[in-house]
């Protein structure tokens, strides 16, 4: 009977673990498909404003009005420069989740762990700061449930002051 309590764990350890990893997966394709979305919103944000700003300058010509042109547009410059870091950001998320990043000098996606662009072949240095390492750990650990929110509190924070960087 030994052996058949045996197999039964292992079944069940093999069963959970593939089980985990499927809401992994799951997950990690949600959170790509959620960054995607706000991509393609912000983009579509960035049209809009385009037009508007062609509008705004195209009606002070035909008004012959001698206005500042630059002050008329200021905020709507301002909007599309924060949607523009909001999609970069979003962007860089999505490399993280994929395991990739972006070769510096010919910009190429390749793996994070790569030593050498495929592309062009430029050695990679690992450009991870203090604050990354930081966050990928708490990534990794198991929390216990008490102490969770704050856990999620801390990871929020180390988000913010990467993408401050």
């Amino acid at each position: 009977m030994g052996f058949f309590n045996d197999l039964g764990k292992k079944t069940s350890e093999t069963t959970n673990k593939i089980a985990k990893k499927t809401s992994q997966t799951t997950s990690k394709i949600a959170k790509e498909t959620k960054l995607k979305m706000k991509i393609a919103d912000n983009k579509g944000k960035i049209k809009n404003i385009y037009e508007e700003i062609g509008k705004k300058v195209y009606e002070s010509h035909i008004r012959e009005e001698r206005i500042n042109i630059n002050e008329v547009i200021k905020s709507d410059c301002e909007d599309i420069d924060t949607l523009t870091k909001e999609i970069e950001d979003a962007k860089k998320e999505i490399l993280v989740l994929n395991n990739k990043k972006i070769c510096g000098k010919c910009f190429a996606e390749i793996e994070d762990k790569a030593m050498f662009c495929p592309q062009c072949g430029e050695k990679q240095t690992d450009e991870k700061t203090v604050l990354e390492k930081a966050e990928e750990k708490l990534e990794e650990k198991e929390i216990p449930e008490e102490k969770k929110k704050e856990a999620e509190a801390v990871k929020e924070e180390l988000k913010e002051k990467n993408k401050k960087k």
